[in-house]
């Protein structure tokens, strides 16, 4: 068996013609024979050109480019049944002789989730300043949100085992997949760890199905959104940080402009009165809910610390019989009850000689 049997290399792709075969047989050559492309119904030949070069190929389940990346991740995941996954774009843009690092946390135990950190070796030029701006955004955001800094969350670079994949909820379609796994493993206490990649540029003639602005924004959407189950202080926090905010800002304006110039503002005044009291009450609303997630988290890991030790408990008892009926007055009950009023008799015969030879009397 080879050292990575277990392993099935998943590539989204989307009209990725000039690239997928270089990508294919790169990964071959560092010994992943399981290569699965979800082709995201291409138009350019992609699923062709994968197809001849060795790769599974399947088209995702959803039509067209609008169902996006994340579709594709989802469809291929539940398409393998190998135990551990390595995903990366068909773009050509990662070495496929990262791989073998980017699997090691995962094969020696020691992690669930690896993320590639593509800012560790970036080549000049291999992402636009615009795109590197808003991923220190993001990153900085995620860190910010759940306090815990991966480096690179949108790196489309990553290892994965397929257990912890399907304890993700994940819903998002496009690019946006990625920030919604960094965000599931953190929340689902996955042990994740970072290794550092090289990240190259595109070949001239193949085209990003990236677009800064729109998908930029949905990932920053993301990002959020997510944060009301994980970190809800944050979430709230901040909107109602931003409503009190503007209610004082008004409020100091309308005691300025009556004390100083002394005009009134009828309408201004209570506006400003309703912002803040509104953007009082999401911090209020925000620290209980942080309250509540806090208790749930307490009571979520004293369950699974009481089932770590009930089965530990019973992989400690697997040697000794115990019984498993609890019926009293069924069969075996009887047949057990029998037995050892018979035994019970044996060792009295044993002690009592009179009481055998009545025994055989009788």
């Amino acid at each position: 068996m080879g050292e990575y049997d277990d392993v099935c290399v998943l590539v989204p792709t989307y009209n990725e013609a000039e690239t997928i075969e270089e990508v294919v047989t790169g990964m071959q050559g560092e010994g992943f024979d399981d290569v699965l492309v979800v082709d995201g119904h291409s138009t350019d030949g992609t699923r062709e050109l994968a197809s001849d070069a060795g790769a599974t190929v399947i088209t995702q389940t959803e039509g067209g480019r609008g169902s996006g990346k994340g579709q594709a991740v989802r469809d291929g995941v539940a398409y393998t049944t190998k135990p551990i996954v390595l995903m990366l774009d068909g773009d050509g843009t990662y070495l496929p002789e990262d791989a073998h690092r980017m699997l090691e946390p995962i094969l020696e135990g020691r992690a669930d989730h690896v993320v590639g950190d593509r800012f560790a070796n970036m080549e000049r030029g291999a992402m636009p300043r615009l795109n590197q701006f808003g991923n220190s955004m993001i990153n900085h955001g995620f860190n910010a949100i759940h306090g815990q800094h991966l480096g690179d969350i949108l790196s489309g670079y990553r290892a994965f085992t397929r257990a912890s994949f399907f304890e993700m909820n994940l819903s998002a379609d496009g690019f946006g997949i990625e920030t919604e796994m960094a965000v599931e493993a953190r929340r689902n206490d996955h042990r994740i760890q970072v290794v550092d990649i090289t990240y190259v540029s595109r070949p001239d003639a193949s085209e990003s199905n990236l677009r800064p602005f729109r998908d930029g924004g949905v990932i920053l959407l993301t990002l959020y959104l997510r944060a009301k189950t994980h970190n809800p202080l944050f979430y709230f926090g901040s909107v109602g940080g931003v409503l009190t905010l503007a209610g004082t800002l008004i409020g100091v304006f309308v005691l300025y402009d009556w004390f100083v110039n002394r005009v009134p503002h009828e309408v201004l005044a209570p506006a400003g009165g309703f912002i803040f009291i509104l953007g009082a009450q999401f911090l209020i609303f925000g620290v209980l809910a942080d309250l509540l997630v806090s208790l749930h988290e307490e009571q979520r890991q004293r369950l699974e610390r009481i089932a770590r030790e009930e089965i530990g408990t019973t992989d400690g008892d697997a040697k000794t019989p115990v019984q498993t009926t609890f019926d009293d007055h069924g069969p075996h009950a009887r047949d057990v009850d029998a037995t050892e009023s018979a035994d019970d008799d044996a060792r009295s015969s044993d002690h009592d000689p009179n009481a055998t030879a009545d025994a055989v009397d009788n």
